[in-house]
């Protein structure tokens, strides 16, 4: 008997201290398991090849493109180490260590900081694409992009590591027991960071795309109706280029996928409670933000004719030819 109470432990050398593992079905755990770990290299994959897609071609070294690669950097890195160590860890037990479990929770909050603010970014981006493209080309340039990136990533770290202070000099200090890795953020700390991390940004995300649909549909009646009143033309601007539409509408479904995925985790902040994540914690939730990661380079795939050309360039090695970084790819 005391035998078997030892398997259900999470580390049974601490009899009185460890969790206890949860009892699933093996069919169930064994299907997990595959279903999770593809998904994770499904990520990892596809959004490597967005990186090299656009690191690597000249032809796509613009502004929106740049903050598709910072996204993808994100995504990439969700695939790369956070999906793995939740798959490992989907027993509810934690073997890692305190240590482990801070910098492990520190980098989830930053990446999802980082990508929030690149959705900020990216909106901001289309909005002066296509309601003021006369001057797009001078507001928006790649170095002011780069450093806009840059600060995002900063100020990533520097705002997750303020509200994490307490938990990175205590790790176990809500542990119930041995092999948790739990934070929980009180109701100034979690109101904090939903308008930080949600309200704020989805308020701005918001208004700038309905500003964008407002004047993109005026432009669509004017060219249907040959409009070219110069009053017509003051008030919506130059002529659209259809690149910058249909990546507007690219962005937009991105964006919007993201929006879907991230609101179950800020329900309990929207409620009144209490946040608190944990190797065990609303499974559900943390995979359905995780797998907006995947998506995004699958709307690539499907929206993005220039990345299909590059996914062959690079299954097919043709990268690795000389002057393969100038090839058409628009």
């Amino acid at each position: 008997m005391e035998t078997s109470q030892r398997d259900e432990l999470c580390f049974p050398q601490l009899f009185n201290k460890s969790c206890r593992k949860p009892t699933p079905a093996q069919s169930d755990v064994l299907l997990a398991y595959i279903l999770l770990s593809f998904i994770a290299l499904i990520t990892a994959a596809l959004n490597l090849l967005v990186i090299i897609s656009i690191s690597h071609f000249r032809q796509l070294h613009t502004p929106t493109n740049l903050l598709i690669l910072s996204l993808a950097v994100s995504d990439f890195l969700v695939g790369l180490l956070l999906m793995p160590v939740k798959i490992i860890s989907t027993e509810a037990c934690w073997y890692f260590g305190d240590l482990t479990c801070a910098l492990y929770n520190i980098v989830d909050f930053i990446i999802t900081s980082s990508t929030v603010g690149n959705m900020v970014l990216i909106s901001i981006d289309r909005y002066f694409a296509i309601c003021d493209p006369l001057h797009y080309t001078t507001r928006v340039t790649l170095n002011r992009t780069k450093i806009c990136i840059c600060l995002c990533w900063i100020g990533s770290v520097i705002y997750n590591c303020l509200i994490l202070k307490d938990f990175l000099r205590q790790p176990d200090s809500h542990n119930s027991c041995h092999g948790e890795c739990v934070i929980v953020t009180d109701n100034i700390t979690g109101a904090v960071d939903l308008v930080v991390n949600f309200i704020a940004p989805i308020t701005v995300i918001i208004v700038l795309y309905i500003r964008v649909f407002v004047v993109a549909v005026s432009q669509a009646r004017a060219v249907r109706t040959h409009v070219r009143a110069v009053t017509m033309q003051r008030s919506v601007g130059a002529t659209v280029k259809k690149s910058e539409m249909k990546a507007a509408r690219t962005l937009g479904v991105v964006v919007l996928v993201f929006l879907i995925c991230l609101f179950p985790y800020y329900t309990p902040s929207l409620k009144g409670e209490d946040i608190e994540n944990s190797s065990s914690t609303s499974p559900i939730v943390v995979w359905l933000m995780d797998l907006n990661s995947c998506l995004n380079p699958v709307i690539y795939a499907s929206l993005y004719p220039w990345f299909r050309k590059s996914i062959k360039l690079i299954v097919t090695l043709k990268i690795f030819k000389s002057y393969s970084c100038d090839s058409k790819i628009l």
